[in-house]
């Protein structure tokens, strides 16, 4: 019996030792899920944080998109305002000939060459480039067009004549000069 006594009083220890252990785990899990609360809080609070942060980014990515598109579609639309503005006084150049009531032929050339100095001004402040090559000069397909070859006692695929001249604006292309080669 005195086994039978000592094994109760063991597993009375045990019990109230577990139990005393199941109070210390609880009142140490109070404070861990209060800390535990705190910190989904906060995570919930920089989410929305973050979701304010990515909609305020996306917003102005909207707005910057939106603006170089008009900005896009305003430039095609007045791309040829300055070239149109030196064009201006070329036109009125003309019509003033044109009102004259007896002009005379040197009033003419005088007028039509006062024209032609605004129209080249015009093109130079555009870059608006005159391709004009020299008879001799190397044929440039980039820049030329060959319409014809001729006999001529001058190296092969050189100018001989120039038909009408060409036109760059900048680097690029706009009109190639019409020429004629020799064989």
């Amino acid at each position: 019996m005195q086994d039978q006594e000592k094994q109760v009083q063991e597993s009375q220890v045990e019990g109230a030792s577990q139990d005393q252990k199941i109070d210390a785990a609880e009142k140490s899990a109070a404070p861990a899920q209060s800390g535990l609360e705190e910190q989904l809080a906060n995570a919930i609070a920089k989410a929305a944080e973050m979701q304010d942060a990515f909609l305020r980014a996306k917003a102005d990515a909207e707005n910057i998109r939106r603006r170089a598109q008009e900005d896009i579609s305003r430039a095609h639309k007045y791309a040829i305002e300055g070239f149109a503005e030196a064009m201006v006084p070329v036109k009125d150049s003309l019509e003033t000939a044109l009102q004259i009531e007896t002009p005379s032929i040197e009033s003419l050339k005088q007028g039509v060459d006062m024209t032609l100095k605004q129209l080249v001004s015009a093109f130079e402040k555009n870059k608006l480039l005159e391709i004009h090559p020299k008879p001799g000069d190397k044929l440039d397909p980039m820049k030329h067009q060959a319409i014809s070859m001729v006999p001529a006692q001058q190296e092969p695929n050189t100018i001989v004549t120039v038909l009408q001249k060409g036109y760059m604006i900048a680097d690029r292309l706009l009109r190639p000069a019409l020429v004629t080669v020799a064989q």
